[in-house]
């Protein structure tokens, strides 16, 4: 996409178009260097001076559309102006000083439904994942039930899957790097958390490196105890190990087999992961600056393309949250697949 196209942000400010025009260009042109620091603050440092504005206001909040438990439902994210994209108008990074980042919640702990953010579709709302045309649930693999964290996404990361990423000699999943929230509430969908980056799991998917962020709200009781995968390991000790198991085996009551990881399973510290961070918050730039082909990825954003009007008709258009059908009662349903191989 051009980027002329990409920065149409507003009709009624041409001001504010040309600036947005002028940051998407000379970021893409001039991609922050890869930190050298051993210290995660200066890859948040090196993010922070990359972000395109932000949000006027530091509040976010959800709204639920459609009618549940169909295809019609979405959870669309919102500033205090109005609906925004959860995938490229919220910043990165949330606070510079402390080395924190923005994360949005898709499923909250305990729960089914396999949401994810729309990546193909403007604003990017947050909706229940389909294959061939049916909802898609994650099995319960015991002794596990749904999802164990609140699962999530980083804004402002792409997994470009026309890069070979270094460490996996994988491409990337096409979608901004997923998150696993590890604190004490569960989450609702489409909350924006701010949280501390503590770590990494590498998992392979289908071929491709799909990284999991561990991370832990910074409001968390634990939080301040929480700095390293050393100090989960001692305060919530089998937690890490349950989370590289549910990744191994959460596709297998399908008749898939156990997915694999780079590094031999074992996670990866706060740097590293700070690393895969600063790399894929690159590739999103340049994927909204035209550098990279989007295929069929939408870039429509408030930051974007679309104007205020134009993303609250977005959400207009779309169906009063109405009540929809139960799930089949098969989505509770325990599986010991994995424990009988």
């Amino acid at each position: 996409m051009a980027v002329s196209t990409v920065m149409r942000l507003t009709r009624s400010c041409p001001a504010v178009r040309q600036a947005a025009v002028t940051y998407y260009r000379n970021s893409a042109r001039h991609p922050d260097p890869a930190p050298q620091s051993a210290q995660l603050n200066t890859h948040v440092r090196s993010l922070q001076t990359s972000q395109p504005v932000r949000m006027p206001v530091p509040g976010y909040s959800a709204e639920e559309r459609g009618q549940t438990n169909t295809d019609s439902y979405k959870v669309f994210v919102k500033d205090a102006q109005g609906p925004i994209s959860p995938f490229h108008d919220i910043p990165l990074v949330a606070n510079q000083d402390a080395g924190t980042f923005n994360v949005v919640i898709e499923v909250p702990r305990w729960t089914n439904a396999k949401m994810e953010i729309d990546t193909k579709a403007p604003l990017n709302p947050i909706v229940q994942d389909q294959k061939k045309g049916k909802l898609r649930y994650v099995a319960n693999s015991f002794p596990h039930h749904g999802y164990i964290w609140n699962y999530g996404a980083f804004p402002q990361t792409w997994e470009n899957p026309n890069h070979k990423d270094e460490s996996t000699q994988c491409m990337g999943d096409n979608d901004p790097v997923d998150c696993c929230e590890i604190g004490t509430r569960v989450a609702e969908r489409g909350d924006v958390l701010e949280v501390k980056l503590l770590g990494t799991l590498a998992m392979i998917d289908d071929g491709e490196a799909d990284w999991k962020m561990i991370v832990i709200d910074v409001t968390d009781p634990l939080a301040a105890q929480l700095n390293s995968l050393a100090d989960v390991e001692k305060l919530m000790p089998g937690f890490l190990t349950a989370t590289r198991e549910w990744f191994r085996i959460y596709k297998m009551p399908d008749g898939k087999p156990e997915n694999k990881f780079a590094f031999d399973g074992e996670f990866q510290d706060a740097e590293f992961a700070g690393r895969i961070l600063t790399e894929t918050h690159t590739y999103w730039k340049q994927l909204l600056a035209g550098e990279e082909q989007a295929g069929k990825l939408s870039t429509a954003s408030v930051l974007g393309s679309l104007a205020r009007e134009e993303a609250g008709g977005i959400l207009a258009a779309t169906p009063a949250l109405s009540a929809g059908p139960q799930p089949a009662d098969s989505v509770h349903t325990w599986h010991y697949t994995h424990l009988q191989q």
